[in-house]
């Protein structure tokens, strides 16, 4: 079970959002402000933090700061009311992973956390099989037995997104979310675009392929299982 602190002064907001967390399968971890957040953090192993910016004694910037510097790469979501431009600008350069402004819609929170959680099971795997085909993060290569093959950076990420949850359909929204950053002009027919170059690139490969989910999306099928 992923264990998600909760780093929220109010008292109400705090116990909500552990609520959702708790119903929606995860183990919430409360935290009254930024200071006691970092304290728990010595203690126990924490996989995401939903973290608000105006507390007392650490704010949500200094916090997050001073989890970078330290070297910390657990994902952060800032859930907060402060909705201007600067704001955020502020919290990603901070070292936030992603923002939310309050009120939060419920479902749209549990899709961020899902979506972050998969981004840092993936950043932290390096390496992934598939058959007899590898997939090195470090290296942005794929090796099928023994031809490597260099890809570019978002076509890597593609590919290491679907073969990492073989058999999941993921929509163009979700990979757009995942893969593309806020600042990005592209639209989701970006990734119809790599995925084609993907078919193109890996047409012979026996280990693995890229289905088309009409309606939905793309999955990638581990050849047999």
């Amino acid at each position: 079970m992923f264990r998600i602190m909760v780093a929220e002064d109010d008292t109400n907001t705090r116990k909500l959002m552990c609520t959702v967390l708790s119903r929606a399968g995860y183990e919430p971890v409360p935290a009254v402000d930024g200071a006691d957040a970092l304290d728990l953090l010595d203690k126990q192993h924490i996989d995401l933090i939903l973290l608000d910016i105006m507390m007392p004694r650490v704010d949500g910037y200094e916090f997050v700061r001073t989890l970078r510097e330290g070297g910390c790469s657990i994902p952060v979501l800032m859930v907060t009311a402060k909705e201007a431009s600067a704001d955020k600008i502020m919290g990603f350069k901070a070292g936030t992973d992603d923002y939310m402004v309050k009120p939060v819609d419920e479902q749209e929170m549990l899709l961020r956390i899902a979506a972050l959680l998969r981004r840092s099971k993936i950043a932290n795997s390096h390496k992934l099989l598939a058959g007899a085909t590898e997939l090195d993060y470090d290296a942005l290569t794929v090796n099928h037995n023994g031809n490597v093959t260099e890809l570019p950076n978002k076509e890597f990420m593609l590919l290491f997104t679907l073969l990492s949850y073989p058999n999941k359909i993921f929509t163009r929204r979700q990979l757009m979310d995942e893969l593309w950053d806020m600042e990005s002009q592209s639209d989701e027919r970006t990734i119809d675009v790599h995925i084609n170059r993907l078919r193109e690139r890996f047409r012979d490969n026996e280990d693995f392929e890229i289905v088309t989910v009409r309606g939905l999306g793309y999955k990638a099928v581990i050849k047999g299982t």
